[in-house]
């Protein structure tokens, strides 16, 4: 079958697509021919650490398609079924998912719409809800809203009952979201956006940050946050890993720091929050709320593509390759 490996020397990596051997499920694993699978940034940044120098490794981490089989123990899936789930090797056509991270898809999905949920929404819903407590009317903002991470939030925290506030250095992507429900578009590229939210929210400031950005944006998140509000850093685009914080702050407004990452967790630990995801977030996803936005989809064949039309930022929304024969 074929698959997309990638090769890191620790400065530079190589996408190559080979021809591998078919998977066979184990205990508690099913095998899935893959129809779709999306790209996410964070494993192709080398920094992040999901790629050891001098190792070659297959890429993709969420996809959609049809079971094939499935190992011994598993139960309630059965050949010919439409899922969706987290995955390594998803830019392959065949792959092995955990019975314990394998979701149906609800009748309403397509296979495309369905490969870019697994990974992003789960991790923004264990960012709003699971860790973040977000409650309808509160105030949420998003530096990078324009990210796949970003217009996620947005449209999970508006179904939520969230009012968001982002920022973006876009103002053609600010003014294509606003139909999602952004409460205010911030254009800017730098941390300025402080004084226009505490305006926005009568002095309050924010509930809930989610940070995509990073470090540079950091410190002006802490200033624009309400008492006892959340902040969470899913990723620094920016490359800035340290940031000064005022501890004074941190202590008198009793605020909570927390990181979003799934790079040392196991399946039993990244499967904990499915099943209120299920129960919270997936009906309203077949009611045609909270769905993923698309920005391209591109066939099989066209990865590296895939991978430069995301490296080049110009994206709002998911990319997504379409494996369909």
């Amino acid at each position: 079958m074929k698959s997309y490996w990638m090769q890191s020397d620790g400065v530079n990596a190589q996408i190559e697509l080979r021809d591998v051997e078919q998977p066979a499920p184990g205990p508690g694993q099913i095998l899935v021919r893959v129809r779709a699978s999306g790209l996410n940034r964070g494993e192709f940044i080398l920094g992040h650490g999901l790629h050891k120098a001098g190792a070659a490794k297959p890429i993709g981490m969420e996809a959609a398609g049809e079971v094939v089989s499935c190992g011994p123990g598993v139960e309630g899936f059965a050949p010919g079924e439409r899922v969706m789930g987290r995955c390594p090797g998803a830019f392959s056509e065949l792959v092995l998912m955990s019975q314990q991270e394998v979701m149906k898809m609800p009748a309403s999905l397509s296979f495309i719409q369905a490969a870019a949920i697994p990974l992003t929404s789960i991790v923004v819903f264990e960012m709003l809800v699971v860790q973040g407590g977000l409650k309808s009317g509160e105030w949420m903002l998003i530096p990078g809203v324009t990210s796949g991470v970003g217009v996620t939030a947005l449209a999970m925290g508006k179904a939520l009952g969230a009012k968001v506030i982002g920022t973006s250095g876009s103002k053609d992507k600010l003014d294509q979201i606003r139909s999602s429900g952004l409460d205010l578009g911030i254009c800017t590229r730098v941390p300025n956006f402080h004084d226009e939210v505490m305006r926005t929210t009568d002095g309050k400031g924010v509930d809930l940050v989610i940070n995509v950005v990073g470090g540079s944006v950091f410190a002006e998140c802490i200033r624009s946050m309400a008492f006892q509000g959340r902040l969470a850093t899913v990723g620094y685009v920016d490359g800035v890993l340290e940031a000064p914080m005022n501890i004074e702050t941190l202590h008198a407004m009793r605020l909570k720091l927390y990181g979003v990452s799934n790079k040392l967790r196991s399946v039993e630990q990244r499967a904990e929050a499915l099943p209120e995801f299920k129960r919270q977030i997936l009906p309203l996803i077949g009611q045609g709320l909270c769905l993923p936005r698309i920005h391209e989809v591109l066939p099989f064949e066209k990865m590296v593509q895939a991978k430069a039309m995301m490296d080049s930022n110009q994206q709002l929304g998911k990319i997504v390759l379409d494996g369909l024969k």
